[in-house]
């Protein structure tokens, strides 16, 4: 089993091949292994595969579901190649663009860049996006890991709203550093947020605007999972970030700038990674009747 010890956890959403892609990050990224995997009967998408994993020490969650949801690059894993930290740190993020580049869909090549020597953003035969930047190791230390927001179409514009009000709700956090667009840039308007940043929970995420035409905005493809201490925590964030009602079921939530977010107990990695059959039945039919979780009914389950 997989203890996990983040507060935010980023979760995927896969057709069929949730172990696969696991299998396959974490054969390219250092420090990475395969955490706990559970089957989930009789559930809307009919027997789903849930596929925990760790790249880079960093913890990401995975379901095999059906093709009702489609990730896409609204939100991307920005990953870190810091020389201060990996010697290899230059040569890494080659190797591993091009593992990750088989297959896939180049959104930006990588190469250097005005914010960056060496960056580059794709999305890979699986469909989850990758943004791999060589960092600079004299500027603030950041985690190796970083989930990526980028707010297109209908929300485009809304990324430093979105940040102040993810940082009203989470108690604790404080935003980083905030880059804003020029004038004249050919798609992006003045004053839209170009690069910005909030630590929630001693985590950091990253969000940006993008007023070029996309075909995609955030949906159910990639949520964050929220582990809370509590009922009375979990009931806090439904009440507080949930904004789409009929969008609630089994802890899963919806804002207002449309980001996906699943609300848990923190036990609930223990609930779902217990080897008796019957208590996992049990607890797994308790949860696909709720909307919004209920600590004690799935304890008691």
């Amino acid at each position: 089993m997989n203890n996990f010890t983040q507060k935010i956890v980023p979760h995927l959403w896969f057709d069929k091949e949730a172990r696969q892609a696991a299998e396959f990050y974490t054969s390219i990224f250092p420090n990475s292994k395969m955490g706990f995997s559970v089957t989930l009967p009789d559930t809307p998408s009919g027997n789903a595969e849930v596929v925990n994993f760790t790249i880079m020490n960093y913890e990401v969650a995975s379901i095999s579901a059906g093709p009702f949801f489609k990730m896409n690059p609204s939100i991307s894993l920005m990953v870190n190649f810091d020389p201060s930290q990996d010697p290899e740190a230059a040569t890494r993020i080659d190797t591993i663009w091009n593992q990750l580049a088989d297959g896939g869909k180049v959104l930006m090549p990588i190469g250097e860049y005005p914010f960056c020597k060496r960056y580059g953003w794709i999305q890979d035969k699986f469909g989850t996006s990758w943004q791999l930047l060589l960092t600079d190791p004299a500027g603030d230390e950041r985690p190796l890991i970083m989930p990526g927001l980028l707010f297109t179409e209908a929300v485009c514009g809304k990324a430093d709203e979105a940040m102040d009000f993810y940082q009203s709700i989470f108690k604790g956090s404080k935003r980083g550093e905030t880059a804003y667009y020029p004038a004249g840039m050919p798609n992006d308007k003045e004053g839209t947020v170009m690069f910005s940043e909030i630590k929630i929970a001693d985590q950091w995420l990253v969000a940006m605007d993008s007023g070029a035409a996309h075909d995609f905005t955030f949906n159910e493809g990639v949520s964050l999972i929220v582990n809370c201490d509590s009922q009375e925590e979990m009931d806090y964030f439904y009440d507080n970030l949930s904004a789409v009602p009929e969008s609630e079921q089994c802890g899963w939530i919806k804002d207002k700038y449309g980001v996906s977010w699943q609300i848990v107990p923190w036990e609930m990695n223990e609930m779902m990674a217990t080897t008796d059959k019957d208590k996992f039945k049990r607890m797994s039919d308790a949860m696909l009747e709720m909307k919004r979780l209920d600590v004690e009914k799935l304890k008691n389950a």
